[in-house]
């Protein structure tokens, strides 16, 4: 079983920075995406960044504040977050995407406030 741990979340301020991690648990098989979305009160999830081999996108809200890497040999995805605003503030998810399935981790909290 496929268990995704974040670590990272809490509280910022605005210009602040935050790091997010996001370790896979509980499978040999290759992961061949890993990323972030998040999901603010009353609204849908958005995507945030995601990375694919040597491949990231952003999200253009984040672009040139927010960093993705990826750590293949710990199956761990971070997520720098630089110069944080208050709407950043959302619940973050992580997900990895096998051949079979996409998992998600449960969630951390990142509340951006002076």
């Amino acid at each position: 079983q496929v268990q995704l741990v974040e670590s990272g979340g809490g509280l910022g301020q605005p210009g602040g920075s935050l790091r997010l991690s996001c370790a896979a648990y509980g499978s040999i098989f290759t992961i061949y995406a890993m990323g972030w979305y998040r999901q603010a009160p009353g609204k849908q999830r958005e995507l945030v960044a995601t990375i694919s081999g040597g491949s990231t996108n952003y999200a253009d809200s984040v672009k040139g504040r927010f960093t993705i890497s990826r750590d293949n040999a710990e199956n761990t995805v971070y997520l720098q977050m630089n110069s944080l605003k208050p709407e950043d503030t959302a619940v973050y998810y992580c997900y990895a995407a096998y051949r079979w399935a996409t998992y998600w981790g449960q969630g951390t909290q990142v509340t951006v406030s002076s």
